[in-house]
């Protein structure tokens, strides 16, 4: 079960807060939002989250900032369903990644036909700066950015609608913590080539790699939080790989 935790420095619930809000809309003809600090107040979390999430947004094209004017609303976030909290709280991280490994290597694959030139451009920032973070939580926020940049990509917005539903469960703690040690050790450095194979793939314009290379980062990710999370319940047993052959 994934509960409905939140916490002043987890820049995580305070992406998902905003997004809650971006969908809301009500922010005047000007469309900007408030400032950093009432946003922080708002949400009841540290003005640093409230800034990383801002970054992520603005990574995404939801909204943009002007120097010593504010920030303001872009395009507006595909909607979640309103009883989104209830569906995450009924469900666990290996049914989470039972359905990524359905969906998301067709994202990717539909990214190498459809994203344009400015978003693989994003990809690779999204990349690096995953690269660069120093904590868990801003690894898990630009992962899931990325993550995210590659669903939009494939301009579906069904897709989008589902694969959001899905992240949103990146904003409990609980998750972060066992993502994080499932990264341990090598598995660091070999997300961050698979998500380069992932790019690549797509920036070549090769739907069937980017699929196989979506699918094997997932299968990675899978096999570790199994490893992670066995000495709590019964086994779980991985999907057989012939199963999440992408389409």
């Amino acid at each position: 079960m994934v509960p409905d935790a939140t916490h002043p420095d987890n820049a995580n619930y305070a992406l998902e807060k905003l997004r809650e809000m971006l969908r809301k809309g009500g922010f005047g003809a000007d469309g900007k939002l408030p400032t950093e600090r009432e946003l922080a107040e708002r949400l009841g979390v540290g003005r640093r989250a409230v800034r990383r999430a801002l970054e992520v947004l603005e990574a995404e094209g939801e909204v943009w900032r002007r120097q010593g004017a504010g920030t303001f609303l872009g395009q507006r976030p595909g909607g979640l369903a309103a009883d989104v909290g209830a569906i995450v709280a009924g469900t666990d991280f290996m049914e989470i990644m039972e359905v990524r490994l359905r969906i998301e290597p067709q994202l990717a694959q539909l990214a190498a036909l459809r994203a344009k030139p400015s978003e693989l451009v994003r990809m690779r920032e999204l990349a690096r700066k995953i690269r660069e973070s120093v904590d868990a939580d801003a690894r898990e926020l630009w992962d899931g950015a990325l993550h995210r940049q590659i669903a939009q990509s494939a301009r579906n917005q069904l897709f989008l609608t589902i694969f959001d539903v899905i992240n949103h469960v990146r904003q409990d703690e609980a998750w972060q913590a066992i993502r994080e040690r499932a990264r341990s050790g090598n598995g660091v450095s070999v997300a961050y080539a698979q998500h380069e194979d992932i790019i690549d793939a797509i920036a070549a314009r090769d739907p069937a790699r980017a699929a196989e290379a979506m699918r094997r980062h997932l299968l990675m990710l899978q096999e570790r939080l199994i490893r992670e999370t066995s000495h709590d319940g019964p086994q779980i047993t991985a999907m057989p790989e012939e199963d999440v052959q992408p389409a």
